[in-house]
């Protein structure tokens, strides 16, 4: 996420009682998870094998639990609990507004957008010349949705990131401060869900058509022309590429790379990286002609098994 204006690190200290290491002329012109950072963010790390990540990535500001070297040009903000300055620093720059009408006054609709009865759109969402919301889909807050979009009914974009801290044992929530950005001519089916990032956006490419029940987690990115049958499920900050086919209820692990022109056949399950231009079947997936050639020699086992022991 980017703040509508930047902020100094001075100030963040003064506010949350931090102390500072590093470049006190530091500005922050965003927060973002690590995963998402970019120059000019704020992140946070408590953890600390997750140190040397958080120290060397892109981002400029770090909200540590202890003094170590400052990498240069960095800032370090130190105190006990980064992830709840980390989590309000958020809640104030985004606050939690509950909706109080149908259709929130900072929502930005084409006037040749088609929007039937019952739909909920949030505050600050924007929405499409030519596109058609069926009745009852829900639209979160600073959800942004292009041109020539369908949308079908009952389907809830923008939910929450399932995405919580966890420490001694109880879970903490983070405040989902990302959005959902549908490009133009995407097609989305009736009964799906799509989550808004932690802290960067969950981007449907140009063109891709998503069938009934699928879900889609929080800061997955689809690349372009993509087609996803029936309840295919993709976990969190998988990165997808143009062209990739997902038949039906197939599975995606969170935080991977499939690669264009990418097909997968039905019922599988996808645990790792998959190359560019291959087509893969199973669970675990591999390359469909590896895997049919396992399954003709594991139906041939018994008899195999039978006549060794004939012998």
């Amino acid at each position: 996420m980017k703040f509508d204006n930047p902020k100094s690190v001075i100030e963040l200290a003064q506010k949350y009682q931090l102390k500072v290491i590093g470049n006190k002329e530091q500005l922050a012109f965003g927060i973002n998870e690590i995963h998402k950072v970019t120059l000019g963010d704020i992140t946070f790390v408590d953890v600390e094998k997750y140190y040397n990540k958080s120290l060397h990535s892109l981002a400029s500001i770090i909200i540590i639990n202890n003094e170590v070297d400052c990498p240069p040009g960095k800032t370090l903000l130190i105190c006990e609990k980064p992830f709840e300055v980390y989590n309000d620093i958020v809640a104030t720059e985004r606050p939690l507004i509950p909706l109080t009408s149908q259709i929130s006054s900072s929502a930005l609709i084409h006037p040749e957008a088609i929007i039937e009865p019952g739909v909920v759109i949030g505050h600050h969402a924007v929405i499409g010349a030519g596109s058609h919301i069926q009745a009852n889909v829900y639209i979160g807050e600073y959800t942004v949705i292009g041109n020539q979009v369908n949308i079908q009914s009952g389907t809830i974009i923008g939910t929450d990131a399932f995405y919580y801290k966890k420490t001694n044992g109880i879970y903490s929530k983070w405040r989902s401060c990302g959005r959902v950005i549908i490009h133009n001519d995407v097609e989305v089916g009736a009964g799906c869900t799509i989550n808004k990032g932690v802290s960067g956006d969950t981007i449907i490419g140009q063109g891709t058509k998503i069938d009934c029940q699928v879900h889609i987690g929080h800061g997955v990115v689809v690349g372009k022309h993509c087609l996803f049958a029936a309840q295919v499920g993709i976990a969190g900050k998988t990165i997808i590429g143009d062209h990739v086919t997902l038949y039906g209820q197939v599975g995606v692990a969170q935080n991977l790379h499939i690669g264009s022109n990418v097909v997968v056949y039905a019922a599988s399950g996808i645990g790792k990286d998959l190359e560019t231009g291959k087509t893969y079947f199973g669970s675990p997936a591999d390359e469909a002609l590896i895997k049919f050639k396992e399954i003709a020699a594991l139906k041939q086992l018994p008899e195999m098994i039978k006549r060794k022991l004939g012998n």
